[in-house]
């Protein structure tokens, strides 16, 4: 089945918000901007009903908000960094990391456990969310 069969839900979606989607046969890359943390989470969600556990390493899905939606949260690891990764889960690579205390942008919640920030640097990524607490 070629990339684009399989994941046509996803494309459809990146194409209602002008997300660029380029096909090289071996990996379709999905890059550019959308409007909202919850078009970026309905990417995410798709990708991953189409590739649980996202094994197959035939998508490359590079989204990120146009603007921040829901304010600041504050870090609240116990000594560490907390780590920034692509997507929600343990199994996504670390895009970034937010040291203990930084207050950084909330973008959107993908769920009750996976926030999406973004850093004082600009990164864009998920965070698990017992690890952060809003700023008044």
């Amino acid at each position: 089945m070629a990339l684009t069969e399989k994941y046509k839900e996803l494309i459809d979606v990146a194409g209602q918000y002008g997300v660029a989607v380029n096909d090289s046969g071996n990996v379709l890359k999905v890059d550019g901007s959308v409007p909202s943390a919850d078009v970026k989470n309905k990417m995410w969600d798709i990708y991953s009903r189409l590739d649980p556990n996202f094994r197959s390493g035939d998508l490359v899905l590079n989204v990120k908000v146009d603007a921040p939606e829901s304010g600041k949260v504050k870090v609240v690891t116990n000594e560490s960094n907390l780590n920034i990764r692509k997507g929600p889960g343990t199994d996504q690579p670390i895009v970034g990391k937010a040291a203990h205390g930084d207050v950084i942008t909330l973008v959107g919640k993908a769920n009750d456990q996976w926030w999406l920030v973004r850093d004082n640097d600009g990164e864009e990524g998920y965070c698990y969310a017992q690890y952060l607490e809003p700023v008044q």
